[in-house]
């Protein structure tokens, strides 16, 4: 397998920048996941890696050979795309085998390819079907198995889970993550889903608007995100946040009117405006004159291993608190919360990074 480096990559349509000077070390056998919300760019990036969007500047190489000019083709990647790209009137058999046949492989290193990959893939009985004859989940593994007879220097996925419904998806992520240890192989995955990119990363680059906003490994993304949006976006429900003000020093918070003596050594300025996160786990119930936060429940959604609660706090403001599964809450309880302080997270009111 291979390493991919991408120094000071970006992407340019006409006048408009999409893709803002990105720099990632993707290591040999590495499993990258690019994540964030829809047009952030990570799609592009990905079919530049491919050699399927044009770079306007900086430098791509892939297992140490500079591959800007280099033809899709000719840069040894294989792709999956978000719907399967497969031709209708082949069998499975010469959907895999077609891209061999086209570089001039001998029939029986075809064969054994194919063979291979089918058994890997558990579609070794589909070979003779047409994709019109397969379901979701089946197509998607004969894309998955046409990537795999090439035997690329790393594989590329174009958000490949996003067609399939919900209970699918979950099979065909743990058919990727075995794939990956199996193989071993350098792949780069995009997705908008968190839940994909916690569960299959080694690392995760969270993308923003053309810009990478942090590079890390999935729990550090989730307890230490480097700013604002980052936070935002990991984490399922998302992360709490609200206004805040502090002072004393850099030492006490005035919160929705209440005040939250910090640790020693957190870090803020000593004074100023201030962005308040903390995630629905770390808040838990209290007595009301211990309270951070007291407010009417308004909805509460029972999932079976967790409940979530929806707080109002004031000002049309909605917190959300994980409860124990059998919490005996019902809408329109008052809820009093409070978290622990070494727990929260402050960011910069104007720019958004990180402080604490």
């Amino acid at each position: 397998m291979a390493g991919i480096e991408l120094k000071q990559i970006q992407k340019s349509y006409g006048a408009t920048r999409v893709i803002h000077d990105v720099d990632i070390q993707i290591e040999s056998g590495e499993f990258l996941v690019l994540v964030g919300p829809s047009g952030c760019g990570k799609s592009t990036l990905l079919r530049m890696i491919a050699g399927l969007e044009e770079i306007s500047g900086g430098t791509l190489d892939i297992d140490g050979r500079t591959v800007n000019l280099l033809a899709p083709a000719d840069r040894n990647v294989a792709m999956v795309f978000q719907d399967y790209a497969l031709y209708p009137h082949m069998s499975v058999r010469e959907n895999m085998s077609f891209g061999l046949k086209m570089r001039g492989g001998s029939e029986s290193e075809i064969e054994k390819r194919v063979a291979h990959a089918a058994d890997i893939l558990k579609i070794r009985d589909f070979l003779d079907r047409r994709p019109a004859q397969l379901s979701g989940g089946q197509r998607q593994r004969v894309a998955m198995g046409r990537a795999i007879v090439r035997e690329p220097a790393a594989f590329l996925f174009d958000e490949p889970l996003s067609n399939l419904d919900a209970a699918l998806r979950v099979e065909m992520r743990l058919e990727i993550a075995k794939l990956h240890n199996r193989m071993k192989a350098t792949t780069v995955y995009v997705t908008h889903d968190q839940v994909e990119a916690m569960t299959l990363a080694d690392r995760i680059v969270v993308m923003n608007s053309g810009v990478v906003e942090q590079i890390g490994k999935p729990l550090d993304l989730y307890h230490k995100p480097a700013s604002l949006f980052v936070a935002r976006f990991i984490g399922s429900p998302t992360m709490n946040t609200l206004p805040a003000e502090v002072s004393g020093g850099g030492v006490e918070l005035d919160i929705l009117g209440r005040t939250i003596s910090l640790p020693a050594g957190t870090g803020v300025p000593g004074s100023g405006s201030i962005t308040f996160g903390i995630r629905p786990e770390d808040l838990k119930r209290c007595a009301p004159e211990d309270a951070w936060f007291s407010g009417e429940l308004a909805v509460a959604e029972r999932l079976g291993s967790q409940t979530y609660g929806y707080v109002e706090v004031g000002h049309s403001r909605m917190l959300t608190v994980e409860f124990p599964r059998d919490e005996p809450i019902s809408v329109g309880d008052a809820i009093h919360v409070r978290g622990d302080p070494d727990r929260i997270h402050l960011f910069d009111g104007s720019t958004g990074k990180r402080l604490n």
